[in-house]
């Protein structure tokens, strides 16, 4: 017999009026997802009887997601996107042409405000892990954590060449792969350098230029689509 949390308890009364008897998939966040069947609903507290363990959802691909600090609507949209399309980590990243400016006082309330909105979009998509969210880094540690990633994807306007379908060709079993997506005003040529000395690889996404938000959703569905769970 498991309960709810009280917050979760409250949105299964009020918004989805889970009633006694009803089937349901519970999970932990860290991977575990059970079948459940609701035992007591009321008076803020739901409880639930397991039934089974359900096969987890999550993508072999496990995707870290270096999104350029865009403007905060833009980067709460990302944040839903990325968890509905099984990204494993989002580290919003301070880069030179970056409008939005955090600051120091803000970064807490904010990462915990993008957080509540994947975990929301997690529980929409039936996902059994959470959007691991770090707190806003610099440009300096978004390219030391690059360099821990097995592949470094980099969208980026001024690739002339480099196609993400050549790429997965060359590396089939690449598991752990970086994105980095620039904010509105793109890369700069030295940021662009200085993310390929750290083995982010330049690629194209076709002759149109996108938004970055577009830019974010487009290049998380190709990689699930070739090295994740979408094929």
């Amino acid at each position: 017999m498991v309960s709810l949390p009280p917050e979760e308890a409250r949105h299964a009364l009020t918004v989805l009026r889970i009633r006694v008897g009803e089937r349901v998939r519970l999970s932990d966040g860290q991977g575990g997802q059970w079948l459940a069947q609701v035992t007591y609903a009321g008076e803020g507290q739901v409880s639930c009887q397991l039934l089974d363990d359900l096969a987890a959802c999550e993508s072999p691909a496990r995707i870290t997601l270096y999104q350029g600090l865009p403007k905060a609507d833009k980067l709460e949209l990302i944040a839903q996107k990325a968890a509905e399309l099984g990204v494993w980590r989002l580290c919003p990243v301070a880069m030179q042409r970056s409008v939005a400016r955090w600051q120091p006082k803000e970064i807490e309330r904010k990462t915990e405000r993008l957080r509540r909105i994947s975990q929301e979009a997690l529980k929409q998509c039936g996902r059994s892990m959470a959007l691991c969210i770090e707190p806003l880094m610099s440009w300096k540690q978004a390219l030391e954590d690059m360099e821990a990633r097995q592949l470094v994807l980099m969208p980026w306007e001024e690739a002339k060449d480099g196609r993400m379908l050549a790429l997965h060709r060359a590396q089939p079993d690449a598991r752990d792969i970086g994105i980095l997506i620039g904010p509105e005003g793109g890369i700069s040529q030295e940021e662009a350098r200085q993310a390929s000395a750290a083995g982010a690889l330049p690629i194209t996404l076709g002759p149109r230029i996108l938004r970055c938000e577009t830019a974010t959703i487009v290049s998380c569905a190709m990689v699930q689509q070739l090295w994740g769970d979408m094929s």
